[in-house]
């Protein structure tokens, strides 16, 4: 999932580079989704992993 963050981050950056401030709006907008959504499941699990540890 952070992969996809990264990759969605790179064709934001390459599209507003090249103009593209629509395409390059979208895909920092699903970018930083991504990025959010791996957070909180990271941290879900990091939780779980210090619960089910004791």
């Amino acid at each position: 999932m952070l992969y996809y963050a990264v990759v969605f981050f790179i064709v934001a950056i390459v599209a507003g580079l090249f103009g593209f401030t629509g395409i390059a709006a979208g895909a920092a907008d699903i970018a930083r989704i991504l990025f959010f959504l791996f957070v909180v499941i990271f941290l879900a699990s990091l939780v779980l992993g210090f619960l089910r540890g004791w």
